[in-house]
């Protein structure tokens, strides 16, 4: 199978990485600084299994078409990535990777025509500059299809993906993408802060936060009558039960998972666009329980408040300190 992969950030240059080192025959896609520094350099993977220095084909654009093609850039981002590689796209098998529910319908637009796969990765990396990766930790990739028509293109993508990350079918592929909102809901804190996840939740106020944006969320995926499916690793009764905890208590069980979550310094993905001077997926994560709160007659007050803490962090490249994000969310986060 001949894969290509779109977009060099963390994940797109972790899953390039690894998918190389197993021999297929891969090209990464890059922006032209990422394209540069893997030609001269090679693409360095640290972290969880070790480090690595990994040659492998690079470019600007897709010019050939693939079997198979992983599109690792942010929802932001589709549009441009779709439409500078258009023709090579449109008779592949697209598998998506971004977080929250608006990257799949998104593709569906700009590719009618297209063999569409989604997957949710629950695996981390951070991206420390072009051409180097840190691995965080381990996890499943999950994929499902969006049309019936696609279940042999998914048995082939998921022998593949199992090669280099323990891959798992889903029969409701869109009712686990809601859940994993709730797991990418609280990067905005640690962005606000400019800190990695794990300095940032090493604080019990910090972590109560967190538990008032799923207590929050839940509400808001009630009123819009949306049904969740449990995650490798992260079953949907984690969530009520940490959510009908006594909120200093799930505080600090959140605050003790959250440091043990890697040994390097883990940088949420909104953090990791913030440090490289470009918009974040904000908006498609706790901008989406804003979204349904708007569609469905309820409200969501504090991740209003995030979204817009966030874009300004964007816009001023200044982060908060921990007293004036908690001032900034005072009478918003449950006592």
């Amino acid at each position: 199978m001949k894969i290509s992969v779109i977009g060099a950030g963390a994940i797109g240059s972790l899953v390039a990485g690894y998918l190389k080192l197993k021999g297929h025959d891969l090209l990464l896609v890059g922006r032209s600084d990422s394209a540069a520094a893997i030609k001269e350099k090679g693409l360095r993977i640290s972290g969880a299994r070790g480090n690595f220095n990994i040659d492998l084909s690079v470019a600007e654009r897709l010019t050939q078409r693939c079997d198979l093609s992983v599109l690792a850039v942010k929802t932001q981002d589709i549009e441009r990535a779709i439409s500078e590689n258009l023709e090579a796209l449109e008779s592949s098998v697209i598998l998506t990777t971004q977080n929250g529910v608006r990257g799949d319908h998104i593709v569906s637009t700009l590719l009618p025509g297209g063999k569409i796969i989604s997957s949710i990765v629950m695996f981390g990396a951070t991206y420390l500059e072009p051409a180097r990766v840190v691995h965080n930790f381990e996890g499943a990739w999950v994929i499902g299809g969006l049309e019936e028509r696609n279940e042999g293109d998914i048995q082939k993508v998921g022998e593949v993906l199992n090669g280099v990350f323990p891959t798992t079918v889903a029969r409701d592929i869109r009712a686990m993408k809601y859940l994993k909102i709730f797991l990418n809901a609280n990067n905005c804190i640690a962005a606000i802060l400019g800190k990695s996840m794990q300095e940032a939740f090493s604080d019990a106020d910090i972590s109560r936060i967190s538990i008032s944006i799923w207590r929050e969320g839940l509400g808001i995926i009630s009123a819009a009558g949306i049904n969740m499916a449990s995650l490798p690793d992260f079953p949907l009764d984690r969530l009520s039960r940490l959510t009908s905890m006594p909120v200093n208590e799930a505080a600090k069980i959140y605050s003790g998972i959250m440091a043990g979550l890697s040994k390097e310094p883990l940088f949420g993905s909104i953090l990791q666009s913030i440090k490289r001077g470009r918009p974040s997926e904000i908006d498609y994560i706790n901008g989406e329980f804003v979204r349904l709160a708007k569609d469905n007659n309820a409200v969501a007050p504090l991740n209003k408040k995030l979204v817009k803490l966030v874009h300004e962090v964007e816009n001023t490249r200044r982060f908060f300190s921990k007293e004036e994000l908690l001032r900034k969310v005072k009478g918003l986060v449950e006592e």
